[in-house]
């Protein structure tokens, strides 16, 4: 199997260039570091021992961010190495100003030759993929040269798990070569287990963990713009969803006169067919990278970019979060549940059900099937006095807990 694979990754690679000019032009490849994907490394190796991450996206490198930060601190570690696909997670990285050992670079595409190169280049002392960043060629190359290798925040879906199942010797091959595979639930232990992998942790799911360094604010004074308002967001917002919300927001409007709703879609790239489909609906909407006029004359705050969603539930009380009243498996809630919010989700939550139950137990979720019942839940937690810290605290001791025993298992192969 693996040399089937290999040749399709040759393939990948013969027609790379276009692919990459393609993004380039669709602004989603750096400009001048693309080259990076294709093994042209423009940074020297530093001397000590040399820490490497591969985190695929955005999600993946905030997930792991609390972790990096304890392993700063250790002595005997001189350089951290973060390697990611996709050019939002390296202006995540950048922006983290107080991570002082980290260095980024893209990910080389697998091939047999770009890995080798690549790893010859850094030698890393330990290897560690995040969630189900699985790379053939890097993992047998880490192995070859004898590499400690970690499969950290481990998370196998039930598509995933069919797509191995159709090749088992080849991924018992392959998960395998790890040293050990840190899980975050029980579905993705069990997916291992069939594969006769022995060495799992299942120390819990780091994304509960959260950063020791103070949060960003944003440059716009949110505090101003939406002073005297009473608001609620929508985030991670998929196709129909949005309209659901704008319905949602007329009806709120007849109770709640000084009503704004910010809606954060999960693809900005719809932002204009979002907008026309609003503006359609006669609400007056401002984007949020326009500047602010008429403040009193908005009624849907539409969010049209990547990274400021952390400002918006640092603000609200309230979030419905997307992709759960369509059948499309619905989106992490941990974000806006470590900072407090309470949440509503649809049905459509198979994508994370195992920290939804949890949440839901700590009644800091509430499941609602449809758009009358999220109309009352939002207009009754609008009206009554909620504090936030009570929600933070819980998942504090969760994330604390999970976060310390995880650096204490990876510390053993430091």
């Amino acid at each position: 199997m693996i040399r089937i694979y290999r040749i399709l990754i040759n393939i990948v690679y013969f027609f790379s260039p276009i692919i990459i000019l393609i993004r380039i032009l669709n602004k989603k490849e750096d400009r001048i570091r693309f080259k990076e994907k294709l093994c042209f490394i423009s940074k020297k190796r530093p001397k000590g021992k040399l820490v490497w991450f591969h985190a695929s996206s955005v999600g993946e490198v905030l997930s792991i961010i609390p972790l990096i930060e304890k392993l700063e601190k250790k002595k005997n570690i001189n350089k951290i190495l973060i390697t990611t696909n996709t050019l939002s997670s390296s202006k995540v990285i950048l922006e983290k100003k107080n991570l002082k050992k980290v260095i980024h670079q893209f990910l080389p595409i697998d091939t047999n030759s770009l890995s080798r190169k690549f790893l010859n280049h850094w030698k890393p002392d330990i290897a560690m993929f995040v969630e189900s960043e699985i790379w053939p060629n890097f993992i047998f190359n880490i192995k070859d040269l004898e590499i400690p290798l970690l499969l950290i925040n481990g998370r196998f879906t039930k598509k995933t798990f069919g797509s191995w199942k159709k090749i088992p010797n080849s991924a018992i091959n392959i998960f395998n070569m790890f040293d050990l595979c840190f899980v975050q639930n029980q579905e993705s232990k069990q997916f291992l287990k069939y594969f006769k992998v022995k060495k799992i942790s299942d120390c819990g799911n780091l994304k509960y963990s959260t950063s020791s360094n103070k949060i960003l604010e944003s440059k716009k004074n949110f505090s101003k713009i939406f002073f005297n308002n009473k608001i609620w967001c929508a985030s991670s917002t998929h196709f129909n969803e949005e309209e659901i919300c704008a319905q949602i927001h007329v009806q709120l409007k007849k109770k709640i006169n000084n009503l704004i709703t910010i809606i954060i879609p999960r693809h900005i790239n719809r932002i204009p067919k979002i907008m026309e489909k609003l503006k359609s609906m006669n609400l007056s909407v401002h984007k949020h990278s326009d500047n602010l006029i008429k403040k009193n004359k908005i009624d849907i705050y539409l969010v049209d970019v990547y990274g400021a969603t952390i400002n918006f539930y640092k603000i609200a009380q309230t979030v419905f979060l997307g992709g759960s009243l369509i059948p499309h498996g619905g989106q992490n809630p941990l974000e806006p549940a470590r900072l407090g919010c309470k949440i509503f989700h649809g049905p459509n939550i198979q994508n994370f059900k195992e920290v939804y139950k949890l949440l839901n137990s700590l009644n800091i979720t509430e499941t609602i099937k449809n758009k009358s019942q999220l109309i009352k839940k939002i207009n009754i937690n609008l009206k009554k006095p909620f504090r936030k810290s009570i929600n933070k605290k819980k998942l504090e001791t969760i994330g604390k807990k999970i976060l310390d025993k995880t650096f204490l298992e990876i510390s053993k192969f430091l």
